[in-house]
């Protein structure tokens, strides 16, 4: 398993963070990977943070730098929740009100999704 991965549904890129500690180290190579998807025009993009335990500010940064990137090319972003310490670190930092969030990843792919394909996806 690599530290991130990715997958598609329709028009969105689900990236999930597969480390437990998502620190400095990793945020350089994290948001080159995200660059490369948005240089791809992917514009409606789920980080799924669930298998995080912490997240240090410099990772947290790269978030927000993409938040407000897709904001200014009129893309979306959704963060799936981190358990426990991780999810306490960006409430405590007010982090988690900037994001829009989500319990699971189907919940965010959800939210993305015009009515239309869901209606499409609910009958097929």
């Amino acid at each position: 398993m690599f530290d991130f991965e990715k997958h598609y549904s329709g028009d969105i890129v689900i990236i999930s963070v597969n480390i437990s500690r998502a620190t400095v180290r990793e945020a350089h190579e994290f948001k080159s990977f995200i660059d490369e998807e948005i240089k791809k025009k992917k514009l409606k993009i789920i980080i799924d943070l669930s298998q995080c335990d912490f997240i240090d500010s410099t990772f947290i940064g790269v978030l927000v730098v993409t938040l407000k990137r897709l904001a200014e090319l009129g893309g979306e972003l959704r963060i799936v929740e981190p358990p426990s310490i991780a999810h306490t670190i960006l409430t405590v930092t007010g982090t988690l009100n900037i994001f829009n969030t989500h319990k699971s990843k189907s919940e965010a792919i959800m939210s993305l999704m015009d009515p239309e394909q869901i209606y499409n996806s609910m009958i097929s």
